[in-house]
Formats: C-alpha cells, sequence, structure tokens
C-alpha cells in the first residue's frame, strides 16, 4: 500500500504532456479544443484557467493546489485528468509540446483564400451585384421565375443540363466555404459524397471552433456571398447574349435556368430546422454550441409535459445552461423554416412540377411514333424516380435501423463464389 501510494504521487508530481490546445473566450465559458484531431470541450472560466496552468507544465498536484488557493474550492484533479484523457487532450508519448516543438505547416491555398475575400474582391462582388440590379431594372424579364427552369423544349435535355449544369456552381459554393476556411489557416476541405442518387459536395471546416467568434462568421456566410454573385453574374451573361429582337437566346436560356436554381439554394439556407449555414451564423451570434439539439429537445419535452407523458422526456442537463436558456424561445422560432420550405414550394417547386407534368402529357399526345412521346415518357419516369426511390430508400433504412441484429452463432464461415 505504501509503495502505491508513493507511485500515486510520483504520477501527481509529474508534468502531464498535452496537444497543442485553443483557448477561446465564450461569455463566461471557454471553448478549449484540440485543433488537430476535432476535439472540443466547453469549460468554465476556473476549469480552463487550470488546464491552462498545466500545459504550462504545472503537475496536477501542484495545480489542484494552485486551484484551492485561487478559488477557494477543492477540485478533484483525478477526474479532470480522467476527462481530459478521453477528450484526447493528453499526448500519449508522453513529450511536451515545449520538448518537441512541431514547426507550423503551411496550409495550401491561403494566399488564394486572402484574394478571394479582399476588398478588390468584395468591390468586384459588389459591382457585379450592382450590375444585375440596374439590368432587372430596365429588363423585367431577368427576374427569376419557374418558366425560366424550362431552357429547352425537351425535357430530358432540361433534365441533364439542370443536374450537370448544378454541379459546378454548387462546387463553387463549397469551394468558398474552403477558401474562407483556408483564409483563417484552417485546413478546411472539401469532399464528394452521394445521398441516395444525388452528387453532394461538402466542406469540414476543421478547426474552426478554435478561432474567435467575430472570425467565424465569414466561413459560414461565404458560401451564400458566393450564390448572389453567380445569381448576378448568370443574370448579366443573359442580358448580354440577347438576340438581335431582345429574345433571349440558348446561352441566356440556360444562364436564367441555372440562376433560378442558385436563388432556390439561396431559399433553402433560411430552414434553420435543417441546419444550413444561416443556422449556424444565429448559433454562433447566440453563443450557443449544440443550439439545435438543445432546443429541439426542450421542445419535445415541453408537449410531452403537456401530453401527460413525462417518461419520454429527456434529460436536459446534458447541454449547456446558456444552450437551454436560448433553446426556451429559439425552439418554436426554428419551426418557421416550415413556412420557409412552403414557401419554396408554393413559388418555386410547384410551379414547377406542374409545367413540368403538362409539358411531358402534351409531348405524349403525339403518339409512340413521336420522338416527343419518348422524351415526355421518360421525363415523367425521371420525375416519379426523384419522389418515389429516395422515399423508398429511406423508408427502408428506418426499417433495417428498428429491426434487430441477427443471432451470432459459433458455425465456421463459408466463401461462396460471385457469378
Amino acid at each position: 500500500m505504501a509503495e502505491e501510494a508513493e507511485t500515486e504521487k510520483a504520477v501527481s508530481d509529474v508534468e502531464i504532456a498535452f496537444h497543442e490546445l485553443s483557448f477561446i473566450p465564450e461569455g463566461d465559458e471557454v471553448v478549449v479544443g484540440r485543433v488537430d484531431a476535432e476535439s472540443y470541450a466547453v469549460l468554465p472560466a476556473d476549469g480552463a484557467a487550470l488546464l491552462r496552468e498545466m500545459t504550462r507544465g504545472m503537475p496536477p498536484d501542484r495545480a489542484a493546489q494552485w486551484y484551492q488557493s485561487t478559488y477557494g474550492e477543492q477540485v478533484d484533479i483525478d477526474e479532470f485528468l480522467e476527462t481530459l484523457h478521453e477528450l484526447g487532450f493528453v499526448r500519449s508519448d508522453g513529450v511536451t509540446e515545449h520538448e518537441r516543438p512541431e514547426p507550423p505547416r503551411r496550409v495550401p491555398l491561403r494566399r488564394l483564400g486572402h484574394a478571394a475575400f479582399s476588398p478588390l474582391a468584395w468591390a468586384a462582388y459588389a459591382a457585379v451585384f450592382a450590375g444585375w440590379l440596374v439590368a432587372a431594372v430596365h429588363h423585367d424579364d431577368l427576374l427569376p421565375r419557374p418558366g425560366h427552369i424550362f431552357f429547352a423544349e425537351s425535357l430530358l435535355v432540361v433534365q441533364f443540363g439542370i443536374i450537370f449544369g448544378q454541379l459546378p456552381l454548387v462546387f463553387l459554393h463549397e469551394g468558398f466555404h474552403v477558401l474562407a476556411g483556408r483564409r483563417l489557416g484552417l485546413r478546411s476541405r472539401l469532399s464528394v459524397s452521394n445521398r441516395y442518387l444525388y452528387i453532394v459536395f461538402e466542406t469540414q471546416m476543421n478547426g474552426l471552433l478554435g478561432v474567435e467568434r467575430r472570425k467565424r462568421y465569414l466561413p459560414f456566410l461565404s458560401g451564400m456571398a458566393c450564390d448572389v454573385v453567380v445569381f448576378s453574374a448568370l443574370g448579366l451573361v443573359a442580358n448580354h447574349t440577347r438576340t438581335a429582337d431582345g429574345a433571349f437566346s440558348p446561352v441566356g436560356r440556360i444562364a436564367l435556368a441555372l440562376a433560378f436554381t442558385v436563388l432556390m439554394r439561396f431559399a433553402w439556407q433560411f430552414q434553420l430546422y435543417l441546419r444550413t449555414d444561416l443556422y449556424y451564423v444565429f448559433a454562433t451570434a447566440l453563443n450557443c454550441h449544440d443550439l439545435h439539439n438543445a432546443s429541439t429537445a426542450l421542445l419535445r419535452n415541453r408537449v410531452w409535459r403537456l401530453l401527460g407523458r413525462p417518461h419520454r422526456v429527456v434529460d436536459e442537463e446534458q447541454w449547456t445552461e446558456y444552450d437551454r436558456k436560448v433553446g426556451r424561445w429559439y425552439g418554436p422560432f426554428i419551426s418557421l423554416g416550415v413556412v420557409v420550405m412552403l414557401l419554396i414550394t408554393v413559388l418555386g417547386s410547384l410551379p414547377v412540377t406542374v409545367q413540368y407534368v403538362e409539358t411531358a402529357v402534351r409531348s405524349m399526345r403525339g403518339g409512340a411514333g413521336d420522338a416527343s412521346f419518348w422524351d415526355g415518357l421518360l421525363a415523367m419516369v425521371i420525375l416519379v424516380n426523384w419522389f418515389v426511390l429516395p422515399a423508398y430508400l429511406a423508408r427502408r433504412k428506418r426499417r433495417r435501423a428498428r429491426s434487430p441484429l441477427p443471432p451470432v452463432t459459433a458455425e465456421p464461415a463459408t466463401t461462396k463464389g460471385v457469378n
């Protein structure tokens, strides 16, 4: 027993080796994070101060004494250290940062990020938007409308033109997020994935919580700023490629079709319940760390209590006090995103769908001997597939999640050939 006590005392006298950590004050709390591993924790100011002293080389026992003398309270240093280990803040190799300093790695595209958001670049973006406003005032046919989607008589051409035409524009939107992060020295990156049959681009803002709050807004809003510029540029292209009689050229019609899709994506960002770019702007401005989950949980708890089902109520202590405080009034507010969804449906999606179906039906009236018949028929098959297949896949995914795992047997595994 005496040897174990001596061992524990010896360990508590040894300096703990930490990874490089960031300390970002957020009101009465501090967001402490290990940027390279995307591991963060929200600590009270005194807890962050204790951790900072330990990262500077103060052994645990001395750090506990320092905390007691500074704040007049005792701290369970063993439990505190266990939490730090779970967060991955403690180095496994035992080497402290000042013993083995790592030179800062160069962040690719950082100069391009600075250029993309320089004062000169912002002036150019503003000029493009102002140019579109002037053109739209004189030519109201530039104003977005659902009919712009149908830039060609063939619905198949429209379908695949919109699908493949959007890809570089979505890539550009996400690319602006990446550049805004690289500008801050973050290793933000863009990846290509899919959701069911749809190709999607995803941006990972690695280390964004490790920078000051005021610097996070641009990475969140940069994609929407890109959409405004792209929308304006496409409108100007359509206006400046008119034919001699003032009608839109094929290039202009394609530009207006893509501009309408950009506008729909921009409006989609206002559906805050989907945790869009604007949601993160609001959460940052309100100094919340998990506002969506906290507010929706509080809202559901309120409903379950009103329905007399307290057993369905979840523990609210898993969120910070401030998240709960804001979530009490923010929960009903995010439900307004449903209103935005309805407006997008009524003003955008529904008119496009109705005109699409009308065009397809009109094309199929010519009979199977007409090429337009097959164009309309295949277009309708694709339209139905858009609604049916995602719903089917989502239902199958839910059924798999609810189904119990098959029992594990002791039978040997066999290898089957695939023909």
